[in-house]
């Protein structure tokens, strides 16, 4: 399938993410939803909400009316959650049909980003769900597509810390194996759990949801040092009252940190050591966790006693995972599609 072919297909790049999925499209779209689906619990709440399923933002405000799902759980599908497998097949149809051309009918070709691990358990069933919206598919992890999207093919390590999982891969100018790739848990909803145990300890008469604490963190996340105070406004006894939670905002955002270094210096370690410097000068971050404040800093400065590195993030971490699937799309020879 060549890029000539265009008028006859729809390549998309789906990047499919614990926290948040994002599709980008050959005909310049580019949509994302939270990775929530939602059915109404019975005909009134059907009735209520108006659809007979809801994803994303729509699923959580309406969530005391639906049994809401997020299906992958650590970047993987969960095991025996009714309904999880179902929940990504939605995921998958939903992105598709927003970035689809009204009254325009053409095969669908897509590349699916996902965690590494997911591209090794659940592989299979990433096809399953995939299999009623396109012609062909192919999976790839998710640090590679974004490597892809930067053209950063060799000499490089993209580190993607997403919210159930950080995954690393190097490139070193073919298609990664298993051995050049690596998950770890530690990531977004590690600092969650983290910081809502944390503020519990500290004002244990406040109260607030993991929700509260959840957007707490993706507005105020920094490692290492910023000069000012984080107030945020928690009810006690029902009242709200202004708290300071600059420490454990600080404290839970790097606890991440110690696992994703030692993953980061192991995989380095490990490469070629005539190339490991070449490496050490091309480390990307990616995912939503490469929005953490001061964390570029973070990881040069923990890299130091290592010799000298480059580390930069990604100028758009929601979408380059995406961008970078729909950019080896439409560059795949026909040989490498999977056909449905």
């Amino acid at each position: 399938m060549k890029q000539k072919d265009n008028d006859k297909a729809l390549f998309v790049g789906i990047d499919l993410g614990t926290s948040r999925s994002a599709v980008s499209a050959s005909t310049g779209s580019r949509e994302w939803v939270q990775s929530y689906v939602g059915w109404p619990k019975d005909f009134i709440a059907q009735q209520v909400v108006g659809s007979a399923v809801l994803f994303g933002a729509d699923a959580l405000k309406n969530r005391l009316s639906l049994d809401v799902f997020r299906p992958l759980q650590h970047g993987v599908i969960k095991e025996g959650i009714e309904r999880s497998e179902e929940a990504v097949k939605e995921i998958i149809k939903y992105l598709i049909s927003l970035v689809e051309e009204e009254g325009a009918e053409k095969e669908v070709y897509a590349v699916v980003g996902v965690p590494a691990d997911t591209l090794k358990v659940n592989k299979l069933a990433i096809r399953k769900a995939v299999a009623d919206f396109a012609h062909s598919m192919m999976v790839v992890s998710e640090p590679f597509a974004v490597a892809y999207d930067l053209g950063l093919l060799n000499n490089a390590m993209v580190i993607d810390i997403g919210a159930g999982t950080t995954d690393f891969c190097i490139m070193h100018g073919t298609i990664p194996t298993e051995e050049d790739q690596k998950t770890i848990l530690t990531a977004g909803d590690y600092i969650d759990e983290q910081l809502f145990s944390y503020l519990n300890e500290k004002f244990p008469n406040s109260k607030f949801s993991k929700n509260m604490v959840t957007q707490f963190k993706e507005m105020y996340s920094f490692v290492g040092n910023i000069p000012e105070d984080i107030r945020v406004e928690l009810p006690v006894n029902g009242k709200p009252v202004m708290h300071d939670i600059k420490n454990e905002v600080k404290r839970a955002c790097e606890s991440i940190m110690p696992a994703i270094m030692d993953t980061t210096t192991d995989m380095i370690a490990r490469f070629d050591p005539e190339f490991q410097i070449k490496v050490k000068n091309n480390i990307i971050l990616a995912g939503g966790g490469s929005r953490i404040r001061g964390i570029q800093d973070y990881v040069k400065d923990a890299l130091k006693e290592y010799g000298p590195c480059s580390v930069r993030c990604v100028e758009d971490p929601l979408f380059a995972g995406a961008n970078g699937a729909l950019k080896l799309a439409l560059d795949m020879p026909e040989k490498y599609w999977e056909p449905l």
